[in-house]
């Protein structure tokens, strides 16, 4: 498994696990107890990193890698990237 730089926040864990030969998907599970599953974690996809390129990635979704990211530009809680419009970045 990889190495990876981020700590996860209180209450969550990350889970790894092999998505292809060369891609690792990474998890991020939520330890609350969620009613509408029996009381059990939830996960979520943080996102994807490509061992051969050692290069993370944003999910599309979680079957799907998306774009590469730099780590720098993630948070603890996903890969995903903020998409704003010029007028919501000013209020940034």
């Amino acid at each position: 498994m990889t190495e990876f730089p981020h700590s996860p926040p209180s209450g969550y864990s990350y889970v790894q696990t092999e998505f292809k030969t060369n891609v690792t998907a990474i998890w991020i599970q939520n330890h609350f107890p969620f009613s509408y599953n029996g009381g059990n974690s939830v996960n979520s996809i943080w996102g994807f990193y490509n061992k051969k390129t050692k290069c993370y990635h944003a999910p599309v979704n979680s079957k799907k890698v998306g774009n590469k990211v730099r780590i720098e530009d993630t948070t603890p809680y996903s890969a995903m990237q903020v998409k704003q419009t010029p007028l919501t970045a000013a209020f940034v």
